[in-house]
Order: structure tokens, then C-alpha cells, then sequence
């Protein structure tokens, strides 16, 4: 069997259903392969299955959220941004609202609507959607695309678009198939790695003790060192790192953000730590990565010293372990003893200046070896993927092949939690679909 369309666009993702809609809306006949048996399945698993859209920030904000790679979605920005989907997705009953850090959900906090969106769209361009359909390869025929080929057959067309996703979350579809294809045919494939992904650390037993602890509002420091070689005193006291204005940290520093964050039993976790995981990740190829947590941040090392003296005086026939919940989570008291190696039933008007001090340090820094992260498939973004110098910017096309294009993670393009990789799936879809229509 064969059939033959204007447009083939692999994926139905964000960026695949945006591409498809768009390039039928602009004239072109199109089919949509989807390897899965609905289209959507990452949406559906975006922001806890709320599907953190995209975000309030302006566009220099946005851009600085991907990195050094940031300024190729100007163009893409430019002709389809937050303003652009917000409408479209009203356009198709879907009402949106802004949360903390300028994240923007449905209203009804169901991801199921925004695909249902997306479902209507299609439906109203004449989109051909096939879903649990594996594409092969893409054939070419001197230097151009003519179509793909699936387990079952061969369908002809006049541009392609490459919208099958990275390589995190393998149950929704996304398993590398995309990076697989381009490879053939000549691009180059930026190394793959996590990002927004949990790390595991060397000190399991010590975390094991903690899982399941929340930490909010400590400061979490990346350094290019292991642990016992932390010198704490040059914890930033200001943010940095990627998508963060102002100086980047001085070595061994490598980032350093405030935030929330969780003990697991094999690690870290929680927002703060998904962000800086990327920085970490690539840091682990040049040497050894250690964590430093300051769980009191907002006290210098004196202020906090006076802090502890007041809670030793108020406080001084109690003894260390209860002094200690005025201090820290229930379930970190007896570890937090452990490190400290003092008594934890010595009363506070016997605990001496030296140890003081040593809870003080604790409290600014405890360290942990960062062993690495969890895979790939565990990961909510893949970094790296088709590099982006042999991508038009203003097409999304390949410099390599004529008719071939890009959108969405398939590209060497990832950003922060907060809804700046769901936005950049849709603007660079919406940007290869009208390019890929209009393609002559």
C-alpha cells in the first residue's frame, strides 16, 4: 500500500500536532504518524498531568531559560509565542491561569484538555492522524526527501518533519527513534544526556536515613570537587547558573540556587536539584561533583552561631536531640547527630565552643559525592540531539537535506522546569509546519 501527502510529520507530541495543524491550515495535506496508540502521551504527564504549558516571563527571560542555545528560537519566538498559544488554545475552549513563577496551566488543571485542543485542530484542518505506526526511515533521493517508510508501508511526500521527541519517558513514545533516522541521513547528533533529572549519591546509607525528607528554602551549591575538599566559605550567597542574569560562579563553584528540595534513597531530588542536574551532568565528564546544602541561608555563619547559642541557653538542660527540633525536620535529627558525632542526649549547657561550631558548619553545608544521575528514561527533558548549526532558525529546516525539518526535543534545544519546553515544542512546530507547507 502506498499513499502520498504534501506534509509527513512523525510524532504526535506537542510540537508534531502543532506542525500538522499548522502546515494543513496553510494548504498542505498531511498525515500524522504517531508510534503510540493516542497522540499526546508526554502532555499528558506534564506538570503532574496539570500540563504546565508555558510561562509568563518576557521573551529575553525565556530565551536565557535554554542556555547558549537560547538565541536560536528568537526567530520561532517571533512568529508564535505565549500570546499566539494562549489564543489558539482559547480559540478551542481551553481557559488558562498563571501560577507561582509564572507558570500558566488550564484552568481545569487537566492536561486531557489541552490535547483535546489539539484534537479539534486536526480535525478541522483535515489532518490524516495514524496512530500506532512506526516509521522505519526517511527515503531520499538525491539530496531530497521523498517520503518515509513504516513497518507496513511506504508513504511518498514532499517534506518530512521530524517531531518524535527525545529519549526521556520511553512509555510515552519518545525513545531516540528521531536522533536514529537523522543520523542516517548525515546530522550530527549532539551527545545525549538527563536533564531535570534526580542524582544519585555516593553516601547511601546517610540519605537512606533521610528519605522522604522536604527541604524548603535552603541553598543547594554544585561544586567541581568531592565533598571533603568543599571549602564552604565560598558558598555563593546569590544564584547562579543557567537562565540566571549576572556573573557566573568562580571555580570549583559550578551553580548555586535556592529552592525546594527532597532526600530520596538514592539521593536528591526536588525542583532545585532538576535544575541544576544539567550542569552537573556535563561537570561529571570533566571530574569529581560534590552538593553542599546550606540549610539555613538566610543566617550568616555569626548570626546563626548567636541563633544556636540563644536556643543552647533557653534551652540548657534539654538535650541536643530536642534543641534540634527547633531546627531542623523531624526525620533529619538523628542523621544530623550522626554526622555532628556528638551525643545527641548531651545536655545543651554541656555542649562545648568547638562543637558549636561544628553544628553551625553542618547546618551551612552538609555535603554529599554526587555519584551521577538517574538514566536517561528517568529524565523529564533529554539535553543534547540534532545540532542546531545544521537547522535553519527561520524554517526549521535541514541545511543537509531539502525537504527535511525540525521540531520540538528532538533538537539540541532544552530549557528549565516552568513550562519553557512545552512552548518551545509548539513555537518550533508551528514555525517547521508553515515552513514545510509552503516548502516549494
Amino acid at each position: 500500500m502506498m499513499q502520498s501527502h504534501n506534509v509527513i510529520v512523525v510524532g504526535a507530541g506537542a510540537g508534531g500536532m502543532m506542525a500538522a495543524g499548522r502546515a494543513a491550515e496553510c494548504g498542505a495535506s498531511v498525515i500524522l504518524l504517531e508510534k503510540k496508540n493516542n497522540p499526546g502521551n508526554k502532555i499528558l504527564i506534564s506538570g503532574k498531568t496539570r500540563c504546565n504549558l508555558t510561562n509568563s516571563a518576557d521573551e529575553d527571560e525565556f530565551i536565557s531559560k535554554y542556555g547558549p542555545n537560547g538565541r536560536f528560537l528568537y526567530n520561532a519566538f517571533h512568529r508564535f509565542f505565549r500570546d499566539d498559544l494562549l489564543t489558539f488554545l482559547e480559540r478551542y475552549g481551553v481557559e488558562t491561569k498563571v501560577e507561582r513563577g509564572g507558570r500558566i496551566f488550564p484552568a481545569s488543571d487537566d492536561a486531557r484538555d489541552v490535547i483535546g485542543a489539539f484534537e479539534r485542530y486536526l480535525t478541522e484542518q483535515r489532518v490524516q492522524l495514524r496512530t500506532g505506526v512506526e516509521v522505519d526511515r526517511i527515503l531520499v533521493n538525491q539530496g531530497r526527501v521523498t517520503g518515509i517508510t513504516t513497518k507496513r508501508d511506504t508513504i511518498m511526500g514532499d517534506a518530512v518533519i521530524l517531531a518524535t521527541g527525545g529519549s526521556s519517558f520511553p512509555a510515552t513514545g519518545s525513545t531516540g527513534d528521531g536522533y536514529r533516522m537523522a543520523k542516517i541521513l548525515g546530522h550530527t547528533i549532539v551527545p545525549l544526556r538527563p536533564a531535570l533529572v534526580p542524582l544519585i549519591v555516593n553516601d547511601i546509607e546517610l540519605v537512606k536515613s533521610m528519605q522522604g525528607v522536604s527541604l524548603r528554602n535552603v541553598r543547594l551549591t554544585a561544586w567541581q570537587c568531592r565533598a571533603e575538599e568543599i571549602n564552604a566559605a565560598q558558598t555563593p550567597t546569590q544564584d547562579s547558573g543557567r537562565g540566571i542574569a549576572g556573573k557566573q560562579p568562580r571555580a570549583p563553584v559550578i551553580e548555586s540556587r535556592m529552592g525546594e528540595m527532597m532526600i530520596t534513597h538514592f539521593g536528591i531530588g526536588g525542583p532545585v536539584t532538576l535544575q541544576m542536574s544539567l550542569a552537573i551532568v556535563d561537570a561529571l565528564e570533566t571530574g569529581p561533583v560534590s552538593v553542599s546544602i546550606d540549610l539555613k541561608p538566610a543566617l550568616s555563619y555569626d548570626k546563626l552561631r548567636d541563633r544556636l547559642q540563644r536556643e543552647f541557653d533557653l534551652n540548657s538542660k534539654r538535650s541536643l536531640h530536642n534543641i534540634l527540633k527547633e531546627l531542623l525536620p523531624q526525620k533529619a535529627i538523628n542523621p544530623f547527630i550522626k554526622i555532628s558525632a556528638i551525643p545527641g542526649d548531651k545536655p545543651g549547657n554541656q555542649i562545648n565552643s568547638e562543637e558549636k561550631d561544628r553544628l553551625v558548619h553542618l547546618l551551612k553545608a552538609v555535603c554529599l559525592d554526587v555519584k551521577g544521575p538517574l538514566p536517561l528514561t528517568s529524565a523529564m527533558v533529554t539535553a543534547g540531539g540534532v545540532s542546531l548549526k545544521e537547522i535553519d532558525p527561520h524554517t526549521m529546516s535541514s541545511r543537509l537535506i531539502k525537504g527535511l525539518y525540525f521540531c520540538g526535543e528532538v533538537m539540541d534545544i532544552d530549557a528549565d522546569t516552568g513550562g519553557f519546553n512545552l512552548q518551545a515544542a509548539f513555537s518550533t512546530g508551528y514555525v517547521a509546519g508553515e515552513s514545510a507547507a509552503t516548502l516549494s
